[in-house]
């Protein structure tokens, strides 16, 4: 995925003042958002995939799974989690070895901004991104398919941590792998596979309990699996919780796996991240 869009100018350089911290970081948050949505292939693959993939199987998939559960109401919570895996994980394990290859990375770190302004930049123009996005796919999902919103005050916080912990995890994992990519071009090479493959065992595109024993073990290394099965039970009845694996959904555990999984991207961040290319030293 290229795009011909022209890499901006570092904030810090923008200005003869000194930004306070808070603007600083606002500022380079406003500059991710602004370049993502100046590309259309990035905006139609991350925002318009979860939606197309909700149409496509309401539409086939229109009856029950069991215990009054529609299909919708069980794929919607793999949407969501899928959905945010592709605009942290995948679209920072893409773009980022694009701009470390045109030298826009380098420019950063030439520039008197402190370094930790430009992964916050990226991590707001996640958090923005994300939103729109879960909110735009519930949107289609209550509107066309009569999807039911969680009741409870208690469900909205569950999906909040969840949510919050699993886009952490994906954005930490996803700047990490961006170093596994050696060039631009190979960046959608490394990560798109690696997303696809997730995708498929942790029960986003089939009923999770259906899928191989072997395969579900390896889904549960794995954070996707876990903002699934912690989406589950926002979106479904508390009874279905005996049909997961473990007999019921486990939301101490998926909180713990979860948080386990951002102290280790955040570790392989510290270790593994790189400015420039083995080319320019």
């Amino acid at each position: 995925m290229t795009t011909t869009t022209k890499p901006a100018t570092p904030v810090a350089a923008t200005s003869g003042r000194r930004p306070g911290v808070a603007a600083l970081a606002l500022r380079q948050g406003r500059l991710e958002i602004t370049q993502f949505l100046r590309s259309r292939e990035s905006v139609v693959f991350t925002m318009g995939f979860p939606i197309i993939m909700i149409l496509i199987f309401a539409s086939i998939f229109s009856g029950e799974i069991g215990g009054g559960v529609k299909y919708t109401q069980y794929f919607i919570t793999g949407m969501i989690a899928t959905g945010l895996m592709t605009v942290s994980f995948q679209n920072l394990g893409i773009w980022i070895p694009i701009e470390r290859d045109r030298g826009v990375l380098k420019r950063y770190r030439g520039t008197p901004m402190p370094k930790w302004v430009w992964f916050a930049g990226k991590v707001i123009m996640v958090v923005a991104i994300g939103i729109a996005e879960t909110a735009l796919l519930l949107a289609v999902a209550v509107g066309l398919f009569d999807l039911d919103l969680p009741g409870t005050a208690g469900k909205w916080f569950t999906f909040g941590w969840v949510s919050v912990l699993g886009v952490t995890a994906c954005t930490l994992c996803g700047i990490a792998i961006s170093s596994l990519a050696r060039t631009a071009r190979s960046g959608s090479a490394v990560v798109t596979p690696v997303a696809l493959v997730l995708q498929f065992v942790s029960g986003v595109f089939f009923i999770f309990t259906d899928l191989p024993t072997w395969m579900q073990q390896l889904a549960a290394l794995f954070p996707l699996k876990w903002m699934c099965q912690g989406l589950r039970s926002v979106f479904l009845p508390s009874s279905f919780g005996a049909q997961e694996p473990g007999g019921s959904f486990e939301l101490g555990r998926v909180a713990l796996m979860l948080a386990l999984w951002c102290v280790i991207g955040l570790v392989l961040c510290l270790t593994t991240f790189r400015w420039t290319t083995k080319r320019d030293g």
